[in-house]
């Protein structure tokens, strides 16, 4: 009796990103609530550790069904050095979890189904060797998927680095990529990140389907290229199906009282849509320099804000080495902001040490404004609460949701900001772009009323008969079927069998 399955299981492997958890963690919930299947989430140990905790002890408590797996910490030591991008270490962290992740489900109800990140292809084996289905869990939009598709191809036709072509990016599906939005890992094809993402796509076309934290509303043409584009059927892309908005939309527990009372408090003192929000994401980080002129361009402004901040880097590569380390690092507002700064602002703006429930903020009806890095959850999360943005993209693919965002949903304008090594987007440029955000003028009108708009329809697709809720039904019902029709799955015994051998 103890190797039956009562529900049908479900096993999530995410990457050790901050935003690719929230998400999957949301898919999870959604998987076990709606449909009553058992989950089983793998949390990978990082330095990261810290805000993993706050995220996950934040939430409310754990639905029937859905249980956490932490799997032990790792020394990747010989695998990276202090240069090794963000990229890679996922991926070698993912790749050298493996046989904890096989040894864990020897021990455990096996699974039916196995969900993967989008940067966890090196650990389909499992699947394999259980003889179940496999997807792949795509946490950035929909835009990207194409290309992803198509950049096995690109590399065997175009030689030298994409970033020296004279013209933007051809591939099939979607409008023709400019040199400038390219995502970081393709910009240097001789980096380990490039070698580990042109990995990770060449293995797309194995798995059985692909989930995206996006919805028909809001990537419309790239959906339906990715059903009927003749190329990217002759590459065999997998079927996709737009499963989101997957959000944050529970509170945090009481755990988080004292910084709860400090922001709320301060939140709920302060006229309906007047304050910006500022946060550049669980990864986001600034040079001292930027810091500075960002300081003084919120406080030329006079516009009310709320401020996320991170103690700033200084030396290549600090950003991909403190990536993991969001809410663990230590951080002292004096010795990175301006003089007085803090005094000069009292009542009109409050800062935050490293991380907030970002969620919640956004979600508070004083909140007029945000200043993100175009980060995709952040972005989901501000349409979703009918908030507009300052977009300042930063890394990954944050370039291009900056395009995104101001050009096709026009929801956003945009920051001064340049893809240029060293590039400060100065004061004065700060204070123009945060009042005219925050300002009531008529191209603001447009703008709020676009972002109001666009909310509406993004809610509609998650609720009951939404395009996203019926997707994910979809795909449920499928499952259900297969599962009861044929027994594909292994017990605990044969599991066991496989490691051993």
């Amino acid at each position: 009796m103890e190797n039956q399955i009562k529900k049908l299981h479900v096993a999530i492997l995410p990457s050790p990103f901050m935003g690719h958890l929230i998400p999957q963690f949301q898919f999870a919930k959604h998987l076990a609530i709606l449909h009553n299947f058992q989950v089983t989430f793998f949390l990978l140990s990082t330095d990261s550790s810290s805000a993993q905790s706050q995220f996950l002890l934040h939430s409310q408590t754990l639905p029937d069904g859905l249980h956490f797996h932490h799997l032990p910490p790792l020394d990747i030591s010989p695998f990276v050095s202090d240069s090794t991008e963000i990229q890679s270490r996922a991926s070698i962290i993912i790749r050298e979890s493996t046989p904890h992740i096989k040894s864990a489900i020897a021990d455990i109800i096996p699974p039916n189904i196995f969900v993967f990140d989008f940067l966890a292809t090196d650990a389909f084996e499992i699947a394999d060797e259980l003889g179940i289905p496999k997807y792949i869990f795509f946490t950035s939009p929909a835009t990207v998927l194409p290309f992803m598709m198509y950049l096995p191809t690109l590399d065997r036709q175009i030689p030298g680095e994409f970033i020296d072509l004279k013209e933007p990016v051809r591939v099939p599906g979607c409008k023709p990529i400019p040199i400038d939005d390219l995502i970081d890992p393709v910009r240097n094809r001789k980096t380990g990140s490039y070698k580990w993402f042109l990995y990770h796509a060449s293995r797309f076309p194995l798995v059985n389907g692909i989930f995206v934290n996006t919805c028909q509303d809001l990537e419309p043409t790239v959906l339906r290229s990715l059903r009927e584009d003749p190329i990217l059927r002759q590459i065999a892309t997998p079927r996709v199906y737009p499963v989101g908005p997957l959000i944050k939309l529970d509170k945090p527990s009481s755990s988080s009282e004292n910084l709860k009372m400090e922001y709320l408090t301060w939140l709920d003192m302060q006229p309906c849509d007047s304050v910006l929000f500022i946060s550049f994401g669980s990864g986001g980080t600034l040079s001292a320099e930027q810091m500075t002129e960002l300081a003084w361009g919120l406080e030329l402004s006079q516009q009310r804000f709320i401020w996320v901040a991170r103690k700033p880097f200084e030396v290549d590569m600090a950003a991909a080495r403190t990536f993991f380390s969001v809410g663990a690092e230590h951080n002292n507002f004096a010795a990175y902001l301006p003089d007085g700064f803090l005094s000069r602002i009292k009542g009109l703006g409050l800062v935050i040490q490293s991380w907030a429930p970002q969620a919640e903020i956004l979600s508070h009806s004083s909140i007029g404004g945000f200043l993100t890095h175009c980060g995709w959850n952040s972005m989901l999360e501000s349409i979703y609460n009918g908030v507009p943005m300052i977009a300042w993209p930063l890394f990954a693919e944050q370039w291009g949701n900056a395009t995104m965002l101001t050009e096709e949903l026009r929801v956003a304008v945009k920051a001064g900001v340049k893809r240029e090594k060293g590039s400060v987007v100065r004061r004065e440029e700060i204070e123009r772009v945060v009042r005219l955000v925050m300002a009531e003028g008529e191209e603001m009108k447009i703008l709020r009323n676009r972002v109001k708009e666009l909310q509406q329809n993004v809610i509609k697709s998650v609720d009951e008969d939404g395009s996203s809720y019926n997707e994910l039904s979809e795909v449920a019902k499928e499952w259900k079927s297969n599962i009861s029709g044929s027994d594909f799955s292994m017990n605990s015994e044969e599991i066991k069998g496989i490691n051993e051998a």
